[in-house]
């Protein structure tokens, strides 16, 4: 009997253990519509949370999606407040340098917003006029390496929005679905609001799962999940959802 009783609370144990195995916590920048931003109930939803939901569901583990702030949600990451981060974030070379990636799971590209009547085509078009961006996004970096504009940095890009629809930017910078809802769909700014032009750029730009480098397990599950959705085509059901 006694035998049998530790058994049980061994298994029991066990069982707990492989839960919480199966448990990853994700970090995430809510404010970024329509890939991940905190609707009216108060729920964090969007493409990514759908696209990682649906992976998770695949690859066999629990998704848990906790708001963190862009400007601290690295520092987050590499001092292990949660596994990984899936917040639109870019896979670029100097990122790659401070943290693995999962592989790409969106493509994006920059897009240009002005006010409906300007006439601007190219951030060369808005030279030595100050053009918002988040700050640590590839929208500001496009904009202090095009070198033409004001580049002017911004926690939240919702607040670079508002500086534009009130006349104190000229522009904003930021990721093409971002732009759209803006400039497309949003309430209060649809209206006033345009996308200029997409910008060129050399090379192609793709959302990743950032994780702690090491993770090796960790990335193969993710891996596991991101290519089942994209195979079975649940991918395109997200994008007809929340994108075109």
């Amino acid at each position: 009997m006694l035998k049998k009783l530790l058994f049980t609370v061994l298994a029991i144990c066990l069982g707990a253990q492989m839960a919480v195995a199966k448990e990853i916590v994700f970090a995430v920048d809510a404010t970024w519509p329509p890939m991940e931003f905190v609707n009216s109930e108060k729920e964090i939803v969007g493409y990514s949370i759908d696209f990682m939901t649906a992976a998770a569901e695949e690859a066999g583990f629990t998704p848990v999606f906790k708001n963190v702030a862009w400007d601290g949600i690295f520092a987050g990451l590499a001092g292990g407040n949660y596994d990984a981060i899936c917040s639109s974030v870019s896979i670029t070379e100097e990122r790659k340098e401070a943290m693995d990636f999962s592989e790409p799971y969106f493509q994006v590209q920059q897009a240009l917003v002005v006010p409906k009547d300007v006439e601007a085509k190219t951030l060369e078009d808005l030279e030595g006029e100050p053009v918002g961006a988040q700050i640590g996004t590839t929208g500001y970096f496009t904009i202090k390496d095009d070198g033409a504009p004001e580049p002017k940095s911004y926690d939240e890009i919702g607040l670079a929005m508002q500086d534009l629809l009130n006349g104190r930017l000229a522009g904003v910078v930021c990721d093409d679905p971002v732009a759209a809802n803006y400039a497309k769909q949003e309430e209060g700014f649809s209206d006033a609001l345009k996308i200029a032009a997409i910008l060129e750029s050399d090379t192609e730009e793709y959302y990743g799962i950032a994780l702690k480098k090491g993770n090796e397990d960790l990335l193969k599950l993710i891996n596991k999940g991101i290519r089942a959705v994209k195979d079975k085509g649940l991918d395109a059901e997200l994008r007809a959802k929340w994108i075109e």
